[in-house]
């Protein structure tokens, strides 16, 4: 397995992953909708879950990779104001919490990166 096809494996899992824990743990999720969106935050937490594990399986197969990573790069950028919004919800919040907001923000670029990165593996 060459390098880069072991990156898309291992963004397919991270993707599976986030997108699983939607489903089991919604109540993590919904306080960080943006208020914003229309509708309630539960429909947000799982139409965001089911589009990560959509994307988590478009990176997994060769013939659908570029599209999964173009996908998957959209994806991590859509999301931003989620992280944007926990990180103004919990900056009263203890030292730890606010550390975990504030650091997921600037984990956004290396994502949308790495998946731009799997979009340009060759099958």
């Amino acid at each position: 397995m060459t390098t880069r096809r072991g990156e898309a494996a291992a963004l397919a899992g991270l993707l599976a992953t986030a997108g699983v824990t939607h489903f089991l743990k919604p109540r993590f999720y919904d306080p960080i909708v943006p208020r914003a969106l229309p509708g309630p935050a539960r429909f947000w937490t799982y139409a965001s879950g089911a589009a990560e594990l959509a994307v988590a399986a478009a990176v997994a197969h060769p013939a659908t990779r570029r599209r999964g990573g173009l996908a998957a790069a959209a994806l991590f950028a859509a999301v931003l104001p989620a992280n944007v919004q926990m990180a103004a919800d919990w900056r009263d919040r203890g030292p730890t919490r606010r550390a975990v907001a504030y650091g997921r923000l600037p984990l956004q670029a290396p994502l949308i990166w790495w998946a731009l990165r799997v979009a340009r593996t060759r099958p």
